[in-house]
């Protein structure tokens, strides 16, 4: 199996922390060079020393607040222009906060809306001619399991989570005969701040500890524990590398078999 990214380069979003920095640490130990894209420059200075080096790879950063999608465009056509081509794009952002759909704002849609979709078409389109030109493209979105099942509780992230997986199947199969390739992976309940988060709001809306409420959401996994990042990370590299050329347009849940349809 063809697991070797050496000579690719990869450009993760997110990827200070949590899954995105796992997806990273994976990728540079398959031998892609990295470029990590986040807000904070000391948290990218810091999370690229973290990254395998031992097979000559090159580490890069890039400065991105998805908050100014206006921004964007501008700085990544600049970074391009020096960077050269990025053939591997991990498209990963902090989901929406939680509550009931009935309750949530239309800022609190129009922000999810564009801190996703259109911040992963920007990215896109930024890339994209590289791709083509190098004929191998991956690009692997960090969804979640919600795009089969609506989350309780979730309402944006549901609706929004929804809209970016549909783009993704439309661009899978815009692109595909370019030998790029466009899946998302779809992550259950992971040990990320995002977790604690939830796990946290959830206790002082109901009263119940933070090890009840943890155990319940454990119960309701198959593997009876919540993922690693960097299980997750897994996937991701999977999909990332030459061994996946076959695999285009899918869903994969890594959720410990939580969710509960096919």
């Amino acid at each position: 199996m063809n697991l070797d990214l050496s000579g690719k380069t990869a450009m993760v979003c997110g990827s200070t922390q949590g899954i995105g920095k796992a997806s990273a640490i994976e990728l540079a130990l398959l031998g892609a060079n990295i470029v990590l894209v986040a807000r904070n420059e000391e948290s990218l200075k810091t999370a690229m020393k973290d990254l395998d080096v031992s097979k000559g790879q090159k580490h890069n950063f890039l400065v991105a607040d998805f908050q100014q999608s206006n921004l964007l465009k501008e700085k990544l056509d600049n970074f391009v222009a020096t960077q050269g081509v990025i053939h591997i794009l991990v498209n990963n952002t902090g989901g929406p906060p939680s509550g009931l759909i009935q309750n949530a704002k239309v800022d609190e849609f129009l922000q999810a809306f564009n801190n996703h979709l259109v911040c992963n078409h920007i990215l896109v389109q930024a890339l994209l001619s590289g791709m083509k030109e190098a004929h191998y493209g991956r690009v692997i979105n960090i969804i979640s399991t919600s795009v089969k099942i609506p989350l309780k509780n979730l309402g944006v992230s549901n609706t929004i989570r929804a809209a970016v997986a549909n783009w993704s199947k439309t661009l899978a199969n815009e692109v595909a005969s370019f030998g790029i390739t466009v899946n998302n992976v779809l992550p259950g309940a992971t040990l990320t701040g995002r977790l604690s988060t939830i796990i946290e709001n959830k206790s002082k809306n109901t009263g119940e500890s933070l090890n009840e409420i943890k155990n319940e959401m454990e119960s309701e996994i198959p593997l009876g524990r919540f993922a690693e990042p960097s299980e997750v990370a897994n996937a991701v590299a999977f999909l990332a590398s030459p061994a996946a050329s076959y695999i285009t347009g899918i869903n994969i849940p890594v959720d410990g078999g939580r969710t509960g349809n096919l």
